[in-house]
C-alpha cells in the first residue's frame, strides 16, 4: 500500500491490496496529509472487511468503467470499432472523473462543449452519448445512469437530409487534391458512385474486386455472420476507371486505398483531411457519410426505384430506405403525366 502521483497530475493516488487483488484509486486531493488519512480510512475498512460493501461509484473512475466495458461487450468487429472511435472524446471530458462525480448536469455540459468547441453535428453527439450510457447499464457500479436525467438530443431532419449539391461538388473536389496520402480525392469519388460507408471504403481490398465483371465485394462472411452488409455492387464506367489506374500505380494486392506504408488508412485522419476540405471549400455542414445519402438521394432523383437504392445501400428493410428519398418536383413529375397518357388513349378509344 503506498500514496504515489501521476506525472501529470497533482493529485495523490493510492495502491492497496484488497481480497488478494490490487486496486489504485484517487484521493482527489493534492494535500498529502489528507491523501495519507484517506488511505488510513481505506486500510481499516479493507482490515474490517467493509471495503467491498462500499459504493462502487465512490471509489472507481471513468477510465476504470470504460475498461471493463471493453471487455464485458461482444459487439462485431465494425460496431466495436465505432465505439472505440467515439470513446477518445469522452475520454478527454471525463477522463479521471470517479463515477459519482459524473451527473446529468456534467453529460449535458460534455453535449455543450462537444458543439460548442468542436462544432461536432448532434448525431455524432448523441452516439457518444450512447456509448456512456451502455456503459453505465453494462458495468453497474452506479445506482442511477445519468444519461437518463440529461437532456435528450433530437435531431432535426436537415441534419441528417444532407446531401451534395452538383455546385457544392464542383467546389469540394479540387480541394480534396493531394490531401491523405493524396488518396481522398479517389475516396470521394468512389463513396459518390458506390453509395459505401466509410468502414466499408477503408476496409475494401483488391480481393474483392472482380474487373472481369465489373463488380465488387463489400464484406466475408467470416466478419458479418448475419450478412448484413455483406453485397455485391456493379461498377460504373467511373469507379471501373477509378480501380483500373489505382492498379497500375499501386498493384492489384491489399487495401485499394492505402497510407504511406501501404496499409490501412485510419478513419480519424479521414475525418480530419475531409473535413478540412470541406472547410476550404466553403460548403456548410457536409461530414463524410453525407457521401452516402447524396448516392442515394441522386439515384432517387434520377427516378431509380427505392427497392434498388436499398439493395445498394445494404438496407434489411426499403423503410429505412425513405429517408434518402429526396426527390425534386421534377423528377415526380412523370408520376402525374401518365394520367395525361391514359386519358389521350381514352379519348382516342371507339365509344
Amino acid at each position: 500500500m503506498g500514496l504515489y502521483r501521476r506525472k501529470d497530475s497533482d493529485i495523490w493516488w493510492m495502491c492497496f491490496v484488497a481480497g488478494g487483488r490490487q486496486y489504485r484509486r484517487s484521493t482527489e486531493t493534492t494535500d498529502k496529509r489528507l491523501a495519507e488519512k484517506v488511505l488510513a480510512k481505506v486500510q481499516t475498512q479493507v482490515v474490517e472487511g467493509r471495503w467491498f460493501e462500499i459504493d462502487e461509484a465512490k471509489t472507481r473512475t471513468f477510465d476504470e468503467m470504460m475498461e471493463v466495458y471493453f471487455t464485458k461487450i461482444s459487439d462485431k468487429p465494425s460496431t466495436l470499432e465505432r465505439k472505440k472511435g467515439a470513446f477518445p472524446h469522452l475520454g478527454e471530458f471525463f477522463t479521471g472523473r470517479m463515477i459519482d462525480s459524473i451527473t446529468s448536469d456534467l453529460v449535458d455540459d460534455y453535449k455543450k462543449r462537444r458543439r460548442d468547441r468542436d462544432s461536432a453535428a448532434d448525431s455524432t453527439i448523441l452516439n457518444e452519448v450512447r456509448l456512456l450510457s451502455h456503459a453505465f447499464n453494462t458495468v453497474k457500479w452506479a445506482r442511477e445512469n445519468p444519461v437518463r436525467g440529461a437532456k435528450r438530443i433530437r435531431l432535426k431532419s436537415g441534419e441528417i437530409d444532407r446531401w451534395l449539391t452538383p455546385e457544392e461538388e464542383q467546389a469540394l473536389m479540387p480541394k480534396t487534391t493531394g490531401k491523405l496520402y493524396g488518396a481522398l480525392t479517389d475516396i470521394v469519388v468512389f463513396g459518390l458512385n458506390t453509395g459505401m460507408s466509410q468502414e466499408e471504403i477503408l476496409k475494401l481490398q483488391w480481393q474483392q474486386i472482380d474487373l472481369f465483371r465489373k463488380t465488387l465485394d463489400t464484406g466475408r462472411a467470416k466478419t458479418d455472420r448475419q450478412g448484413l452488409n455483406i453485397r455485391t455492387i456493379p461498377l460504373n464506367v467511373t469507379v471501373y476507371t477509378l480501380l483500373k489506374e489505382r492498379a497500375k500505380e499501386n498493384g492489384m494486392s491489399g487495401y485499394i486505398f492505402r497510407d504511406e506504408n501501404g496499409g490501412r488508412i485510419e478513419a480519424d485522419k479521414l475525418k480530419k483531411e475531409f473535413k478540412k476540405a470541406v472547410r476550404e471549400s466553403g460548403i456548410a455542414h457536409f461530414r463524410f457519410h453525407d457521401i452516402r445519402h447524396t448516392f442515394a438521394t441522386r439515384l432517387v432523383q434520377a427516378g431509380i426505384d427505392l427497392y434498388k437504392v436499398s439493395k445498394l445501400l445494404g438496407h434489411r428493410d426499403v423503410s429505412t430506405t425513405q429517408r434518402y428519398a429526396h426527390h425534386y418536383p421534377e423528377s415526380l413529375r412523370d408520376g402525374v403525366e401518365i394520367l395525361d397518357k391514359m386519358t389521350r388513349e381514352k379519348a382516342r378509344m371507339p365509344q
